[in-house]
């Protein structure tokens, strides 16, 4: 027991330590590609201090970290202050405490453990429900920002409060959906059975399920609430949405936990349909390994996970804000059909698959690859011709009629 907690408090210190610091390092890395995209420089000044090396800007996290902490901790006076002060906690706990069941790799050999036993790269190895704790911690996001946005007594934060509800409530259910394809395919709700599984077929779910991924991955998109899905807090109407009445280290809290949301969301989406630590010829698929394949591993999962990170920045600098009906069509009328459609052809793969697959000739995986394109192709055309309107981004047209009424004349 003792060797058990001893592992886990180190686990934890280096998993806060560097999540942290990835958060700081991470936002100073958006800002080079939003100066990228934009075309100019970005933050290039400030580097190691008290001296002259400026290191391409590595130190403006340090600099901003330290401006938080000496910035003015303001709390209104018309706020409710024990609600005003637990939103960000909330917030914030629940964000980093999703990282209690998610691996950073598979194992390090028993050598380097204590009691000469083999080290999990897991908070909580062995956890059978993971993914039901990780959406469990998730729906608890929510309470944060309506806590935050009822506290503040605030038109701005109470209409960012609205719409964060709304929005992280109707993504919930093609989240669900998006992931319940893999949990079959699967049977395991373990994170650690479900790069396991693709690890020992050689055959990520991305191949079989590129509907269940498309679902999920819009759907994460907007559990983020990043662009183009940031209508709770969209500056141009709301200020700052939510956090419009807080400052200092509260203010912080609710950036990180944002930030946050957005490598947990790559992580997610890396471990279920990506493969993982898995990489053909590299890593292998056994549980036990030697030491150089044990960092192969962290450092395949690490660099996926930074290639999603990098597509978020992407998305954000690239694509204008969804109007919110827009954003609600998405997810009712064009993410639900379609995560549906993606659970009833995993079922029913998983029940006639292999005979199908027999009598084609072919092999099951490459059977229900090419099974898993023709619905996603065939799906997205049903719901495209079923609602236009909801995947359509034009304008909509108004009739005569409808433009001489709008301007209040007589028809």
């Amino acid at each position: 027991m003792t060797r058990e907690i001893l592992e886990a408090l180190i686990k934890i210190a280096i998993l806060f330590g560097g999540l942290m610091t990835a958060a700081a390092y991470l936002v100073l890395a958006e800002r080079k590609v939003a100066a990228w995209i934009q075309d100019r420089r970005g933050p290039n000044r400030v580097g190691i201090p008290l001296t002259r090396f400026r290191l391409f800007g590595l130190g403006q996290p340090i600099a901003d970290g330290v401006k938080f902490f000496f910035k003015e901790d303001v709390t209104p006076a018309h706020v409710d202050k024990v609600l005003y002060w637990l939103a960000p906690i909330v917030l914030f706990t629940a964000a980093v405490g999703i990282y209690a069941v998610i691996p950073f790799g598979s194992v390090l050999p028993s050598s380097l453990g204590l009691e000469g036993e083999a080290i999990h790269l897991v908070i909580a190895p062995g956890i059978d429900v993971g993914m039901i704790y990780v959406f469990a911690l998730s729906g608890i996001a929510v309470y944060g920002v309506l806590l935050g946005s009822w506290a503040s007594n605030n038109k701005y934060s109470f209409l960012g409060g609205l719409r964060s509800g709304a929005q992280l409530i109707s993504y919930e259910l093609p989240l669900g959906l998006g992931l319940l394809g893999v949990v079959l395919m699967s049977g395991s709700l373990r994170l650690e059975d479900i790069i396991g599984s693709q690890a020992r077929s050689g055959v990520w779910n991305i191949f079989v399920q590129p509907l269940g991924f498309i679902v999920f991955a819009v759907a994460a998109f907007a559990e983020a609430e990043r662009l183009p899905f940031d209508l709770p807090e969209c500056e141009q109407e709301l200020v700052g949405g939510y956090h419009t009445e807080y400052s200092g280290m509260k203010l912080m809290l609710f950036l990180v936990a944002e930030f946050v949301h957005m490598v947990t969301a790559s992580f997610l989406m890396v471990i279920l349909f990506l493969g993982g630590w898995h990489f053909w010829g590299l890593t292998g698929w056994e549980e036990a390994v030697d030491l150089p394949t044990a960092v192969v591993r962290i450092g395949v999962l690490v660099v996926k996970v930074l290639g999603l990170i990098f597509f978020f920045m992407l998305a954000r600098w690239s694509w204008p804000r969804f109007r919110f009906d827009q954003l609600l069509n998405i997810a009712w009328k064009a993410l639900l059909p379609l995560g549906l459609v993606n659970v009833v052809v995993v079922a029913f793969w998983i029940e006639y698959g292999d005979r199908l697959a027999s009598m084609v000739g072919l092999a099951n995986k490459v059977l229900m690859a090419g099974v898993g394109l023709v619905a996603l192709v065939v799906a997205w055309w049903a719901v495209t011709w079923a609602d236009p309107a909801a995947v359509d981004n034009r304008p909509v047209r108004w009739s005569a009629a409808e433009t001489v009424a709008g301007r209040g004349e007589d028809v």
